[in-house]
């Protein structure tokens, strides 16, 4: 049963639908290991034991009469608490929201459920989920699987937490500018960004709509596929059978993407790079010139939204917010309307320079983020440190969230260094198949 704990949420469910592995004793073993772990109250807010029982008997029932709904029907899971979930405090991760009891469950949870999903909680995050470190003083801080004085990546920072200590078979998170990414990446975990708007944001608690994603965070490229599929309500792509990368071609992003790289980061990179070139991928260094630009317009187009999202539920009690997360959302009240929709404007144009630049290309590979976890005593005393840091954590995966795209994070066997593979818009299975032999190359 311990073995149940690392293994991939994919073949749990070839387990169930083997009759090897009762969807009861899966749940109840993810349960007992979360009640006994010792930072438990640091990865979830709240365990639903009685909805994981109860989804989990369901599974059971389904498996025995034949009727499964999907490969993980019956596989424990994990959400990140912007999900709202009947009867379930759904917090943001802010105490803005304290004691908040949604009546219903999300669009993507309820789907996910039909599925058979089990639903094992909610795990903590950044607060209001604008942040890449994942520190988050007014409720909890997740630990990073690398290091316990370490930052664990956000804002899906419990998500990844719950599924790299083996809490859960996998997690589900969102991503505005990187934030299923970059915790994926500090833990050694696979992550999918999907394209903005691809799956529905009903009762998903807002950061910046026009650049919100759902996205899960996995132990296999297999997983994040089939996850793809449950939270849509539909047969994920089947991976078990990864193309080659002979032929293959990728771009190396040059452009912004690899200025400042920590030695070890860059170190994991060219070494990454080398293992996919020896498999027989050809790699060809790539400037999007652009890319300047658009990210110049990131303070407007975050900020401007999200400032104007919330900014009635900040004034109202701004005591009760971590005063670096308050002056970020603070900082949107500068920039005017003409400011926004002038952003948005070039922001357009940035995009077709890159869809011209990058046509020729399978995938565009970087670094997920230049820096390895930051110190988390060092984050709440030294303010400069905390922009600083933040504002790297998130710079190259929000390349990905600018223009449009879909990104995958790939563990690269260097802790906490992840490789960034940014696909086409809306082309989620050509790009988990390209990761998929990606991973076997690096395997």
């Amino acid at each position: 049963m311990q073995d149940w704990l690392t293994m991939t949420a994919a073949d749990l469910g070839r387990g169930i639908e083997a009759g090897e592995i009762s969807p009861v004793e899966l749940t109840r073993c993810y349960l007992e290991a979360i009640d006994s772990h010792p930072l438990k109250d640091r990865i979830y807010t709240q365990v639903t034991h009685d909805r994981a029982l109860a989804e989990a008997e369901a599974a059971w029932q389904r498996a025995e009469l034949g009727l499964r709904r999907s490969l993980l029907d019956g596989v424990p899971i994990s959400w990140k608490d912007l999900f709202d979930s009947a009867g379930t405090a759904t917090e943001s991760g802010s105490d803005l929201l304290k004691g908040r009891v949604p009546e219903q469950d999300a669009a993507v949870l309820r789907t996910a459920s039909l599925m058979g999903t089990v639903c094992l909680g909610k795990t903590h995050m950044s607060e209001l989920a604008f942040s890449g470190l994942g520190f988050n003083p007014v409720k909890e801080t997740p630990p990073c699987v690398n290091g316990q004085g370490a930052a664990p990546g956000g804002s899906s920072s419990g998500a990844a937490a719950s599924v790299a200590y083996g809490l859960a078979a996998a997690g589900i998170g969102s991503d505005t500018g990187g934030s299923v990414r970059i915790p994926s990446a500090w833990n050694d975990l696979v992550g999918l960004k999907t394209t903005s708007g691809r799956i529905t944001l009903e009762g998903v608690v807002p950061l910046c709509l026009k650049f919100d994603t759902i996205g899960p965070l996995a132990r296999s490229v297999e997983d994040a596929g089939l996850l793809l599929g449950v939270l849509e309500g539909r047969a994920g792509p089947d991976l078990r059978n990864p193309a080659f990368l002979k032929g293959r071609r990728f771009a190396d992003l040059q452009t912004v993407a690899q200025n400042d790289l920590e030695p070890r980061v860059s170190a994991a990179h060219r070494e990454t790079l080398d293992r996919l070139r020896q498999a027989g991928a050809e790699i060809v260094p790539l400037e999007v010139p652009e890319l300047e630009e658009a990210m110049g317009l990131s303070p407007i187009l975050y900020t401007t939204e999200a400032y104007g999202l919330w900014k009635d539920v900040i004034e109202a009690a701004p005591q009760l917010m971590y005063p670096e997360i308050l002056e970020r959302f603070r900082s949107g009240a500068q920039f005017s309307g003409a400011d926004y929709v002038s952003a948005w404007g070039k922001l357009k144009q940035c995009r077709m320079a890159w869809d011209q630049t990058v046509a020729g290309f399978d995938a565009v590979l970087s670094p997920v983020s230049p820096i390895l976890p930051p110190d988390l005593e060092r984050l709440q005393s030294d303010h400069d440190y905390y922009v600083q840091s933040n504002l790297l954590a998130l710079r190259n995966t929000r390349i990905g969230n600018l223009m449009g795209l879909c990104a995958l994070s790939l563990p690269t066997g260097t802790p906490s260094c992840g490789l960034q593979v940014l696909g086409q818009p809306g082309c989620e299975e050509a790009l988990l198949r390209t990761g998929a032999a990606i991973e076997a190359a690096l395997a």
